[in-house]
């Protein structure tokens, strides 16, 4: 039973393969691909090893998918997506038009001063 599976997953493979290239010669150049299509042709190439994708790849060499999966799992791994921007959050504008506002209307205040002790 296994045997059927197996040599039809073989066929439905070997037709892909075809038709993909007949395709690929009808196209005028090299596809551009976005960075979700590199990530899942990445992941794809992984699992078969080099010497498979040197006979099935098509879009890209195999050392080229291979170094998409290099950087999808060092990109997994860099903390790129927790990590915050340097120095103090901005404020929000309503806080900072209010402290405009305050400023305008109350020239006389004086916030360089040394002598001037906020209360707590």
């Amino acid at each position: 039973m296994t045997g059927l599976v197996n040599q039809e997953l073989l066929l439905r493979n070997e037709y892909l393969a075809a038709e993909n290239r007949i395709l690929r010669a009808h196209l005028p150049g090299r596809p551009r691909l976005s960075d979700a299509e590199r990530s899942t042709l990445a992941e794809i190439a992984k699992r078969p090893g080099r010497k498979a994708l040197q006979e099935i790849a098509r879009v890209a060499k195999p050392d080229t998918l291979l170094a998409w999966y290099r950087q999808l799992v060092a990109h997994k791994f860099d903390c790129s997506q927790r990590r915050g921007y340097p120095g103090r959050p901005r404020i929000s504008p309503e806080v900072e038009r209010l402290v405009v506002r305050m400023a305008r209307e109350n020239r006389g205040w004086d916030m360089t001063a040394s002598w001037v002790h906020w209360p707590m």
